[in-house]
């Protein structure tokens, strides 16, 4: 679905600011989408730490099996998005313990749940004989500019809820991501820690998928978390500057989207993949620096 503003865009950036949140659906998008962002740049920040990268790819696509799943079923599709996430997400973590065995594991959960993905697309399209795959689309690439006041409501206390159980194990589960043995024996319940952090994962995935969809997820859950931990190794600074940067992602691409008839999803993940190259640009020594070979 396409937006465009009734008048282009001026030199007044507040006269601007102003007609792009005089539209409900620009508001609902602002909302919902800049808490959704805190989460995943909050969340994806201990993804990348925890070369947890490939899971996030994995619940991408639960939650695009789980919200054809409902479709299906005729539920809410929140409600299969959500379910199909958590569900996996404690899937996968109770088949794999060690990195190798968890890559394994989350392998052969991601093939098995991409299949079943296929057939309920096939199910919805073949029952519906007037659908055109709108809604598998619409869970691929996200759909944060056709937010209705419901979802905003619902992202927005999914995003703050956690945002606010992250922090709370914050401290523990940054200590067992760094050095998983000592903080087991420093008396860190690391098995439950890493259990709540899947969890805390799912219900991020789920959220984000209604901005960048299933398939773009890694551009607020991974890209500012990368670009953040190439510029400062500070733990609580990368972890505030990977919220601030998917939050400006989230808020640019929709001032672009609004002004232009390109998707949002296109500019959030075109920005941040901008940013982490500039990043690594920068943070790539020059030849003058490196010490004589």
């Amino acid at each position: 679905m396409r937006f465009l503003a009734i008048s282009p865009a001026t030199w007044d950036l507040a006269g601007d600011l102003r007609e792009l949140l005089s539209y409900d659906f620009m508001r609902h998008a602002v909302l919902g989408g800049t808490c959704i962002a805190l989460a995943a740049g909050l969340v994806g920040y201990f993804v990348v730490l925890r070369n947890q990268v490939f899971t996030s790819d994995a619940l991408g696509h639960a939650a695009f099996t789980g919200g054809l799943g409902s479709a299906v079923l005729g539920l809410p599709l929140l409600v299969g998005v959500y379910a199909g996430t958590v569900g996996a997400a404690l899937g996968m973590g109770s088949l794999g313990g060690r990195a190798r065995a968890r890559d394994v594991a989350v392998g052969t959960l991601f093939a098995w749940i991409l299949g079943l993905g296929v057939l309920f697309l096939t199910l919805y399209t073949t029952a519906r004989s007037g659908s055109n795959g709108v809604l598998g689309i619409a869970v691929l690439f996200g759909s944060i500019l056709g937010l209705q006041a419901p979802q905003t409501a619902a992202a927005v206390v999914a995003g703050l809820a956690t945002s606010a159980a992250l922090l709370l194990v914050c401290r523990p589960l940054l200590f067992s991501s760094i050095d998983p043995d000592v903080a087991a024996a420093r008396g860190i319940p690391t098995r439950v820690v890493s259990g709540v952090f899947m969890v805390l994962t799912a219900v991020t995935v789920a959220e984000s998928v209604q901005a960048v969809g299933a398939l773009l997820i890694f551009a607020l859950m991974v890209t500012p978390a990368a670009v953040a931990q190439r510029l400062t190794a500070r733990p609580y600074a990368a972890m505030t500057l990977s919220a601030a940067l998917a939050i400006a992602f989230v808020w640019a691409g929709l001032a672009l989207a609004f002004w232009t008839p390109y998707p949002a999803s296109f500019y959030i993940t075109a920005l941040a993949f901008a940013t982490f190259l500039a990043a690594t640009v920068a943070r790539r020594p020059s030849p003058r620096s490196l010490p004589p070979g």
